[in-house]
């Protein structure tokens, strides 16, 4: 159909159709201070699946302006929409695909009664319902100091609003906002300016939507009582969550779980313009949507979106694999993401180990499924990381956790147990790392790794030389992992917990010892850890709160986070420590060794 003009009273919108005619109708409609022309390069890509309809709103591009420069109010576009709807003849309902206040636009064509039975779906992009907005700050502020720092978060990120409403001081930084716009884009969003975006008529755009904020911004308008004051839709919505977006906190962009009833949501490693930056991923995204709508069949990937959309599941439809699953550490934290919502592949050497997680789980009402893998084993690894990617998709969380204990002098450390340790501790992290990584760099939705280390890593112990070279060989690979998997949207994070009271305690292996005296070593360690009294339960906790929060390291315990500290500010003191610490072991084994004489 090519370029039209269609009229919606005073307006004149300049619209462009991509696409069969008798495919589903999808319609995109841009923010500020675009153009349609934003949406070029997802519009090609969808083009040969649907009809594809793309406007510039009023006061953009090459549409023309409102006599009354506050005349940008939500009914006046909404008769936009609606008018462009019946220009390009879309009998059957379309499907919305909105950014910023085009995302706006979209929610409120989905919410009330204005444009009942026209829309099928929504993609909302990086536009929150004004509903939704205001339903977050208030149970956020009434959920305790957190909740308040999070508005105070997002009132930080939107401090341009007031600005651009301003009578002369807005329209001075729409001046600025001209200029300064295509090196944004550039920059901070990674998507150079090209031919067409910015539009030339930028600095126009600019400044008549200034409309959008001044009509709009602190106003109640149209909606009614009853559902639409609570933004209620029963319009299936794709929510995309741009984890990187500056303008909008995450838990913003989540607003819409609880009042939307069909909602599924995706989590993108880009930035607000992601559009622009990510076009192949929106592309897909939409298209997979949309023809499930249509009636396509759910793939895991929308189930997973899906589960998503449910309220207070951080992790709802995240798949997450989860090494040494099967006690401890590794078993508190497959539990832990499995009651926040996500999907668990507890892995395990011990295969009824894992088995039991499993069923633990299960009878929680979680979802996990039981793998058996040594870590140490290369092809094995390898054949785990197919299974996982195969049966249920590339894993949205990673946690290598497997990991096993080792006592003792250098100097009385065998061959083959410096090879099994680092077989495990190292090598196994490695392949969890490298295996899973590509992984999702290839999928290119991001993602995160979280490895376990230790404060031993940090702490120099004469009686753990083997076990702490490998955990500060750990954290020094995470470190370095991280900045490599940034570029791809992945989040990296390392964990060193403490004296935790797990299993692996039990399992010590102590080298150079007499036999009886490494049975009674272990047993004096178990007693002190459990005498310590702090659960793998609290480790758990900070898995999810570092992969929530993309925290690089993260220190858990007491004695770890002191441990760090001491290890910055005086190394010296540090090494001396463990002096002292090797001078009452000695002591101790001397007495061990003379009851086993």
């Amino acid at each position: 159909m090519g370029d039209l003009r269609v009229k919606s009273g005073e307006i004149e919108l300049a619209v462009r159709v991509r696409g069969a005619e008798r495919r589903p109708t999808v319609v995109l409609v841009h923010g500020y201070p675009d153009t349609s022309a934003m949406w070029d390069e997802v519009a090609e890509r969808l083009a040969g699946r649907f009809r594809v309809v793309a406007y510039d709103v009023r006061g953009a591009g090459a549409s023309t302006a409102p006599a009354d420069p506050l005349d940008y109010g939500l009914d006046a576009l909404m008769g936009d929409l609606r008018a462009v709807l019946e220009g390009v003849g879309a009998e059957e309902p379309v499907h919305l695909v909105g950014h910023d206040w085009g995302s706006v636009q979209g929610w409120e064509a989905v919410i009330g009664d204005r444009l009942r039975g026209r829309v099928a779906s929504l993609t909302s992009i990086s536009g929150p319902d004004r509903r939704h907005m205001a339903r977050w700050a208030r149970e956020a502020v009434r959920s305790g100091p957190r909740g308040v720092a999070e508005v105070v978060g997002q009132a930080r990120r939107s401090v341009y609003m007031p600005v651009l409403m301003a009578p002369k001081v807005g329209e001075a930084a729409a001046r600025v906002l001209a200029t300064g716009f295509p090196r944004l884009l550039g920059l901070r969003e990674g998507a150079e300016p090209r031919s067409g975006h910015p539009a030339a008529t930028l600095a126009a755009d600019a400044r008549n939507g200034l409309g959008l904020y001044r009509a709009n911004m602190g106003r109640r308008r149209g909606g009614g009582a009853g559902p639409a004051d609570e933004g209620r839709t029963d319009v299936p919505v794709q929510l995309i969550v741009p984890t990187k977006d500056r303008y909008g906190s995450r838990s913003l962009l989540l607003s819409a779980r609880g009042p939307v009833a069909r909602l599924y949501v995706r989590r993108a490693p880009a930035g607000h313009w992601m559009a622009r930056s990510h076009p192949d991923l929106i592309a897909r995204w939409v298209t997979e949507f949309v023809e499930h709508i249509e009636g396509g069949p759910e793939t895991q990937a929308l189930a997973r979106a899906r589960a998503a959309g449910v309220p207070g599941r951080d992790f709802g439809g995240d798949l997450v694999v989860v090494t040494g699953a099967g006690s401890g550490i590794g078993r508190a934290t497959a539990h832990a993401f499995a009651a926040e919502g996500g999907s668990v592949v507890v892995a395990d050497i011990d295969e009824g180990a894992a088995k039991r997680t499993v069923d633990e789980i299960t009878a929680a009402g979680g979802e996990a499924h039981a793998y058996s893998v040594d870590v140490a084993d290369a092809d094995a690894m390898e054949r785990f990381a197919d299974y996982v990617r195969d049966s249920f998709g590339v894993p949205d969380v990673v946690v290598n956790n497997a990991g096993i204990a080792m006592a003792g002098s250098l100097l009385d450390t065998p061959e083959e147990d410096w090879a099994r340790i680092r077989a495990i501790n190292v090598d196994g992290m490695y392949r969890g790392c490298r295996l899973f990584g590509r992984q999702m760099m290839e999928r290119g939705e991001g993602g995160h790794i979280v490895t376990i280390s230790s404060m031993v890593a940090y702490l120099p112990s004469p009686e753990l030389p083997a076990y702490g070279a490998t955990k500060a060989a750990v954290l020094q690979m995470t470190e370095c992992f991280r900045l490599d998997m940034d570029r791809y949207g992945v989040g990296v994070s390392a964990i060193c917990p403490g004296a935790i009271d797990t299993p692996i305690t039990g399992r010590t292996r102590f080298v150079g010892m007499a036999p009886g005296v490494d049975n009674e070593l272990r047993e004096r360690m178990g007693r002190a850890v459990e005498r310590r009294g702090f659960p793998p339960e609290k480790v758990a906790r900070a898995v999810l709160r570092a992969v929530r929060q993309d925290t690089p390291v993260v220190y858990v315990a007491a004695e770890a986070r002191l441990g760090r500290a001491l290890s910055r500010v005086s190394p010296t003191a540090n090494r001396a420590i463990g002096r002292i610490g090797r001078r009452a072991g000695d002591r101790f084994l001397a007495d061990v060794g003379r009851r086993h004489g």
